[in-house]
């Protein structure tokens, strides 16, 4: 009895908010209707975009209330408002997710009155249960009748509330259009970064290695010793140049992914962070010798997301010890860096995470970041790869 009453207690809250949502609907609807003649006739159509949004923000409120209740979340796919007024009215006009929301909110007008007359329900199943399974000790009525109710409504609107396919369709290609440019931006100031590294250092070091050797050359038969000390330098200008080079190889991909695998890369990694770094990958390590890694591309990701964090937390967390979780997901390979310094971090801040965003978007992948000021900060990153 006692988890009946749980479960309609529950059922009984979401009700009586779907309830308020229905009233709410009812007064939005009847203004709407009364206001809309006179908004068109002496307005226009220009609130049309300001209405749409209302409707959004209902819609939005009662997809998460559905969501509590079902476990599952419901989204959104909608076009941005934005730009002109005609170019506002346009998307408002002809977004499919505005369909949605308008024949979810026409139906929850018909069947949104049934939230409010099950509320009394619930006083009466208390009564009615009580003495039926108190006194006779059989199996409560009212009340499981409350929570079916309460997950048939649910049920109506997470239909209702779901997009359309060409909702997500539209919404999937607005997404891939947007990484896509942010992969071509942060294509192109890789290729800036490497050509300027590449034009001042190892370039600039190797010219004078070919200068070196020119002017030994000339001195060798009159000034041997001149001559010597020159290839000295030369050789001093050659080692150096290997070490510039190395350094712009490793901002591609670096060789110790190559070498020790993705694991293996990220323990050196940390151990040269300059903190103290526990590093978990029981399911990477653990699986058969031959069992396939992730794509290049892909650990790169991992592996540039994983420095950039914790030079972050080295910097500005202000502790000296830190996390990495890295995890075979069920689509792909799961990072996750934590630190328990003084959060805070700021994406404008120039602190590297909107370069991180852009190339775990370039793959497909997605990245959370929760840093509230006193800590701790995580960095969850999913990059899609078939394993």
């Amino acid at each position: 009895m006692r988890a009946t009453l749980r479960q309609a207690a529950r059922a009984t809250v979401h009700l009586f908010l779907a309830a308020v949502m229905a009233f709410g609907s009812y007064l939005f609807i009847t203004v709407l209707l009364i206001a809309a003649t006179g908004t068109v006739a002496v307005v226009g159509i220009w609130l049309l975009p300001e209405t749409v949004l209302l409707i959004r923000r209902i819609a939005g409120a009662k997809r998460r209330l559905t969501a509590d209740r079902t476990g599952r979340e419901i989204p959104e796919a909608y076009r941005p408002i934005t730009g002109p007024v005609r170019e506002r009215v346009r998307t408002a006009v002809t977004d499919p997710g505005t369909l949605t929301d308008v024949r979810w909110l026409a139906a929850y007008y018909a069947y949104g009155w049934l939230t409010v007359l099950m509320l009394p329900l619930w006083p009466v199943g208390l009564v009615v249960d009580g003495v039926w399974s108190g006194l006779l000790g059989r199996e409560a009525l009212v009340l499981p009748l409350i929570v079916r109710l309460a997950d048939l409504e649910a049920r109506w609107s997470a239909a209702l509330l779901r997009p359309s396919p060409k909702a997500l369709l539209a919404r999937r290609v607005e997404q891939l259009t947007a990484t896509r440019a942010d992969a071509v931006a942060a294509h192109g100031a890789e290729l800036r970064r490497i050509e300027r590294d590449l034009h001042d250092g190892a370039q600039a070091r190797l010219v004078a290695l070919s200068m070196r050797i020119g002017l030994a050359q000339r001195a060798y038969g009159a000034d041997p010793e001149a001559a010597r000390k020159l290839l000295g330098d030369a050789q001093d200008q050659a080692e150096e140049a290997l070490t510039e080079l190395r350094h712009v190889v490793r901002g591609i991909h670096p060789p110790i992914l190559t070498d020790r695998g993705l694991v293996g890369a990220v323990r050196a990694l940390a151990a040269g962070s300059g903190l103290k770094v526990a590093v978990r990958a029981d399911d990477l390590e653990d699986g058969p010798a031959d069992e396939p890694r992730a794509p290049a591309a892909v650990e790169a990701a991992a592996y540039f997301v994983i420095a950039e964090a914790l030079t972050n937390a080295a910097k500005y967390s202000g502790c000296d010890r830190a996390e990495v979780v890295l995890a075979r997901t069920r689509t792909g390979l799961g990072v996750r860096v934590r630190d328990e310094g003084c959060g805070g971090a700021d994406e404008s801040a120039g602190s590297g995470l909107l370069g991180m965003r852009r190339r775990v978007a370039a793959l497909d992948g997605t990245v959370r970041v929760s840093s509230p000021v006193g800590g701790p900060t995580v960095i969850e990153v999913e990059l899609p790869c078939v394993w």
